[in-house]
């Protein structure tokens, strides 16, 4: 009920007792309307604050759980970024070991592979040392003869050393300077010292090679036959020594510029027959079949000269 019914009331209520015990009713009627009110304003105000601590209590578990969250990314992401290091560091110290370990056994190669070069240049210098004395005990213990004839040594090893002829220089000095004279391209002078060694020193391990290079320097002068003949010395007088592979390739090579691609086939096939492994075997094949041949048939054996 409100003030202005009220107001118009109050008169009429002293006038009239009734009234007044009618209006005296209303006022209980109110006083317990306006409790309840108030107690549903309150049992409201409690679940408004009820339902506002709950949205609290969860508002704060969601930001102790992101918290929590942030806290074990971080410490993922350290762990992952300290594994990395560590990975890194193991890696490059593998690495670096691995480095260090290649330079070393480098090292150690270079070092053996210069100790034996130098044992075998003392093994070659000492043979060498032994054909220059058995030479001069030969020279000294032959008995005295007359001059020989002029004799015009032929390509290859030439006549044999006259009785009595002392060599001009010891066999490693007179090699060595006709590699120098061939590799600075005087054939001539490089001929002129095979030559002699072939002549004095026929029988020692460098003649087949002193043989061989006559050959390759006929060769590159253009002088295919005289090539030819040395080749063949190569292969009859020193059968089986280093340069074999090589006078076979080379002679194939020059029987096939003379014209004479069977013959020159035949020698590239017994090349790659005799030594499959070699460098030149493969060399020799794609030779054979650039001329449009192939080596089914077997090479002819080769007959020596008398």
């Amino acid at each position: 009920m409100t003030f202005w019914r009220w107001r118009t009331l109050l008169p009429a209520l002293l006038i009239c007792p009734s009234l007044a015990l009618a209006a005296s009713k209303e006022i209980v009627e109110l006083s317990r309307d306006v409790a309840i009110l108030q107690e549903q304003m309150r049992a409201l105000q409690r679940s408004q604050d009820e339902k506002l601590s709950a949205i609290q209590v969860l508002v704060q578990q969601a930001l102790d759980a992101s918290n929590k969250a942030n806290t074990s990314v971080a410490l993922l992401q350290s762990s992952l970024q300290q594994s990395s290091k560590d990975q890194q560091t193991k890696v490059v110290t593998t690495v670096t070991d691995m480095g260090a370990k290649v330079d070393t056994l480098t090292t150690d190669f270079s070092a053996l592979r210069e100790s034996v070069a130098d044992i075998s240049s003392q093994v070659g210098k000492l043979q060498q040392q032994m054909v220059d004395i058995g030479n001069a005990v030969r020279s000294i213990q032959a008995p005295a003869a007359a001059p020989p004839s002029s004799i015009t040594p032929g390509n290859g090893a030439g006549p044999g050393p006259a009785a009595g002829s002392v060599p001009p220089m010891p066999a490693e000095k007179l090699y060595q300077n006709a590699n120098r004279d061939r590799s600075g391209g005087n054939d001539d002078l490089a001929l002129g010292g095979y030559n002699d060694y072939l002549k004095y020193y026929g029988n020692t391990d460098l003649a087949p090679n002193a043989q061989y290079y006559i050959a390759e320097i006929h060769f590159r002068q253009g002088k295919l036959d005289e090539a030819l003949q040395e080749f063949d010395m190569v292969l009859e007088k020193y059968p089986d020594n280093n340069k074999t592979p090589d006078a076979l390739y080379m002679k194939g090579a020059t029987l096939v510029k003379t014209g004479k691609r069977t013959q020159g086939k035949q020698e590239f096939c017994e090349l790659a027959k005799r030594f499959p492994s070699s460098d030149l075997a493969s060399k020799a094949k794609s030779q054979v079949k650039a001329l449009g041949l192939t080596c089914g048939a077997a090479a002819p054996i080769r007959k020596k000269r008398s």
